[in-house]
């Protein structure tokens, strides 16, 4: 029986090429695997052997046309009508929609937009040549055996399905980030009993506190396979109010950005405010679970429970694609760069920073502060672009306002990076500057 999902890995599999160009193809394998090999009620009613024709007579309705040339094909009830949606999102299929439509954006560089409209086109309406080019692929996989012109299904199957049954597969990495869960997954084995691939990442925890931080992840993971999952209270240890803090919220997942893991969570916050925060899990003294009858739980909160309007994680990385920074739940800005030209060249042009991070041209940036910039500072940082070289390059993003991690980026290009638009955001970068240099004025 065949019930694995379209991960990642398999459509990689189907493909045997690059998913982006065949992504449509990858998943109409994915679909006639089920048909051949699903569970009751799905599985196709084909005699051993069968051929084109006659799962083409199973498979559609009978006015479906038999000829050669795609057609429209008026019957609502017929599957060529279906859209890949309906295919990949169907009861049974354990695929949930924003989480494979952020698992194809990020492996294959697609808009989001663009892969919700490739999603509502029909999978199956095509010539008769491409659908037998269909099994003759799924022939050469090893999933079906062709002689005379018919098709038998195989008793064993090929050695993927042993091998995503056993040994997890690359989907199981999907929470990193473009292309390196894949990499993992390939590399995760020992060549010769030596292993080769390693990972390295910055982690400002000290090791006194790693087993607190393990135990704050395993307490959240068995909050979070309860239902219904339990608001909870968090006695925080805020740096930016230096002192400890009772936060009653509701824990949506784990993050790690930069140097340290997060909780993100909606809910109180250490100011007292409703509303999302990231809670460094080292700085996290005691969680509490409360119940959702609790009176300590804010109203509104209950709300959403009572609602069953909780958040979810996918909402987290919908926010953090819209704009650069881990504080998702900041103001959005438009944000306006100049770098020195042999800089970029070497080291900015051709880099993936966030997907609003574009190159635009001298001509755009002049409209771009025309249109964004303080009335009373735009006749400034218009010269101040006339006064620099027009081989410099220019960027734009959308970030947000005052998140740390952007922050600390921008400091590390420094000093060939000139921050133009947000104007409230340039000030603060030159009292940083003018701050930094008196440090080393003697």
């Amino acid at each position: 029986m065949f019930n694995h999902p379209p991960t990642l890995e398999l459509l990689q599999w189907l493909t045997r090429g690059s998913l982006k160009q065949n992504l449509a193809r990858a998943v109409r394998l994915w679909v006639w695997l089920r048909l051949l090999y699903g569970q009751e009620g799905e599985r196709l009613e084909l005699p051993e052997p069968f051929t084109y024709a006659k799962w083409r007579d199973v498979f559609f309705t009978e006015s479906h046309p038999k000829g050669e040339k795609v057609l429209y094909h008026a019957d609502s009830r017929c599957p060529c009508r279906k859209t890949a949606a309906s295919w990949l999102f169907a009861e049974g299929t354990g695929v949930e929609k924003p989480t494979w439509i952020r698992m194809i954006v990020r492996h294959t560089d697609w808009r989001r937009d663009a892969v919700e409209d490739w999603l509502n086109q029909p999978l199956f309406s095509l010539t008769r040549r491409m659908l037998a080019g269909d099994l003759q692929a799924l022939t050469q996989l090893g999933w079906l055996r062709y002689r005379g012109r018919r098709y038998w299904r195989v008793q064993r199957f090929p050695s993927f399905s042993m091998a995503t049954s056993n040994q997890g597969s690359a989907e199981d990495y999907n929470f990193l980030p473009p292309d390196l869960g894949l990499m993992a997954w390939n590399h995760r084995q020992q060549v010769n009993g030596v292993q080769r691939f390693f990972l390295h990442v910055d982690y400002v925890v000290p090791r006194r506190l790693l087993d607190k931080v393990e135990d704050l992840q395993d307490q959240l993971k068995q909050l979070w396979a309860k239902t219904p999952i339990p608001p909870v209270l968090l006695r925080y240890r805020s740096a930016k109010l230096d002192g400890e803090v009772d936060c009653v919220v509701y824990p949506v997942c784990i993050y790690y950005v930069q140097r340290a893991i997060y909780l993100c969570a909606w809910g109180r916050d250490p100011y007292g405010a409703m509303n999302w925060c990231n809670y460094r899990l080292d700085r996290i003294e005691v969680i509490v679970p409360l119940e959702w009858q609790d009176g300590r739980v804010p109203e509104s909160l209950g709300q959403r429970y009572q609602q069953q309007d909780l958040p979810t994680p996918d909402f987290i990385q919908a926010e953090m694609e819209k704009a650069w920074g881990f504080d998702y739940y900041q103001q959005p800005l438009l944000l306006l760069l100049r770098f020195d030209g042999l800089h970029n060249r070497r080291y900015i042009q051709g880099t993936v920073r966030h997907e609003t991070f574009k190159l635009v041209s001298y001509e755009e940036a002049m409209r771009l502060v025309k249109r964004e910039a303080p009335v009373m500072h735009r006749q400034r940082l218009l010269r101040v672009i006339q006064s620099r070289p027009r081989e410099d390059a220019y960027y734009r993003a959308i970030y947000r306002q005052g998140d740390p991690n952007v922050l600390m980026r921008l400091q590390a290009w420094r000093p060939f990076v000139e921050v133009l638009l947000p104007w409230e955001l340039r000030v603060r970068v030159a009292v940083d500057v003018r701050k930094e240099a008196k440090l080393y004025e003697d």
